[in-house]
């Protein structure tokens, strides 16, 4: 029997995924111009990615929303 890992793999990081998030993340924001950027990029992705597997999937997608509008603003800052 597997016990579980709450610092090092969530379940919520893994349920019913062939990646760990934090993989995934990190190969998206590879790409991205600047470091916060990536960041803003990151959090909208861990949000939506894990948003069904917690309590509050509203909240989740709220908060992901809340980062990917401040991700367009500063991307408006940047032309």
């Amino acid at each position: 029997m597997t016990m579980s890992d709450p610092v090092n793999h969530p379940p919520h990081y893994t349920v019913g995924r062939q990646f760990e998030v934090i993989e995934v993340l990190e190969d998206a924001v590879r790409r991205a111009p600047d470091s916060v950027l990536g960041a803003l990029q990151w959090q909208v992705l861990k949000y939506l990615e894990r948003m069904w597997d917690k309590d509050n999937p509203q909240q989740d997608a709220q908060k992901a929303m809340w980062y990917l509008m401040r991700l367009v603003d500063k991307l408006e800052t940047t032309k």
